[in-house]
C-alpha cells in the first residue's frame, strides 16, 4: 500500500480512541469496529512508522516515548482537520469537545452552576471537567484550559483574568460552641487551624494587628491537598478554615458556617486565571467561546 492509499487520518483517530479508552475493545466500540481490527491496525501503523507506539499485556496498555509523542501530534493534527472543516462548512462554529481542568473549589462553586448556560449557547460542545488543585502540565494532562489562582508563571501559556476573591476564617457552629471564637490574632493559636498539605505562594495567614498586616504562622492540626476537602472538615467542625469567599458564601448565608475574625482580616484577594496554549495559530473556535463566555460570566 501507497503512502497516498494510507487514511493517516482515521489511523489517528482510531490510535487516539485507543490510548483514552484505555485499550483495544473500549476503542473498538466508539469506532465501531471489532477489537481485532483495531489491533490490527495499530500494529500496521506501527509497522509504516518504524517504531513501537504501545506496550501490550493483558492487565493494560502503556504508551512508549514514540507513541507518547504520536499521540500529542496525533491530537493537535486531528484538532486542526477539525477547525478547517469546521471553519470551511460552519463559519466558526464552536464544536467538540474541551477539556477543563480546574479546582474542586473553583469547579463546584463556580464553573458548575455556569456549565447549563454555557451548553445552551454552544450545544454543539461538550465539556470534559477534571479537578485538582496541584500545578497541571496542560499537553500532559491533555488540558485545552486550566483554571488556577495566582500569578502566571509558564510563559509558554497565555492568562485571562477571571477576577479575584476575597478570603475569609470560617468555622462550623459546633466547632465554636467546643473550643469558643477566636477573638485576637493570639487565640488563633490555641485553636485548630486547617491547612493545605502544598507549597502556597503565602505560607501563613495574613491578619491586621494594630493597624499593620501580619503573617501568621500556621502549623495547622488538619492538612488537606484541596480547598474542597478544607471546607468539607470545617463544616464538620474539625477546626478554622481560610477559604475562598465564594466557596463559603452558601454556608454563610444557611449558617452552616460562622465567619470569624472578621475585623483582623486585610482585605488580600486571590486572583483567578483562566490558562491555555496561545502558541501556534488561532485557538479553536470551541476554546475561544469558553473563554468569552468564562471572562462574561465569572463572578467571584
Amino acid at each position: 500500500m501507497s503512502r497516498q492509499d494510507v487514511n493517516r487520518s482515521g489511523e489517528m483517530e482510531v490510535f487516539v480512541s485507543v490510548v483514552e479508552r484505555g485499550g483495544f475493545s473500549a476503542a473498538a466500540q466508539v469506532q465501531r469496529m471489532t477489537p481485532s481490527a483495531v489491533s490490527k491496525l495499530v500494529a500496521r501503523l506501527e509497522v509504516r512508522l518504524g517504531a513501537r507506539l504501545v506496550n501490550r499485556s493483558t492487565r493494560k496498555l502503556q504508551l512508549t516515548p514514540e507513541g507518547c509523542a504520536f499521540y500529542e501530534r496525533s491530537i493537535a493534527i486531528l484538532a486542526d482537520i477539525a477547525e478547517a472543516e469546521r471553519q470551511a462548512s460552519s463559519g466558526e462554529q464552536a464544536s467538540g469537545r474541551i477539556r477543563i481542568n480546574t479546582s474542586g473549589s473553583f469547579g463546584n462553586h463556580v464553573l458548575a452552576p455556569l456549565v447549563p448556560a454555557f451548553m445552551a449557547l454552544h450545544p454543539a460542545v461538550t465539556l470534559d471537567i477534571s479537578h485538582t488543585d496541584r500545578i497541571v502540565d496542560l499537553m500532559e494532562e491533555r488540558a485545552d484550559v486550566a483554571i488556577r489562582a495566582g500569578p502566571l508563571k509558564n510563559s509558554s501559556l497565555i492568562a485571562r483574568k477571571l477576577g479575584a476573591a476575597g478570603k475569609l476564617i470560617v468555622a462550623s457552629p459546633d466547632y465554636l460552641k467546643r473550643h469558643g471564637e477566636p477573638r485576637s490574632v493570639g487565640d488563633l493559636r490555641r485553636h485548630c487551624r486547617i491547612g493545605f498539605s502544598y507549597a502556597r505562594a503565602v505560607e501563613g495567614w495574613p491578619m491586621r494587628e494594630d493597624g499593620e498586616t501580619v503573617t501568621v504562622p500556621i502549623t495547622p492540626g488538619v492538612q488537606v491537598a484541596d480547598g474542597e476537602a478544607m471546607r468539607h472538615l470545617a463544616l464538620a467542625g474539625a477546626g478554622l478554615a481560610r477559604l475562598a469567599a465564594f466557596t463559603v458564601r452558601a454556608d454563610i448565608d444557611a449558617g452552616r458556617l460562622i465567619q470569624v475574625m472578621e475585623e483582623a482580616n486585610p482585605g488580600d484577594t486571590e486572583e483567578f486565571y483562566a490558562l491555555y496554549m496561545g502558541q501556534g495559530g488561532p485557538l479553536p473556535a470551541r476554546v475561544r467561546a469558553l473563554l468569552d463566555f468564562l471572562g462574561r460570566e465569572v463572578r467571584l
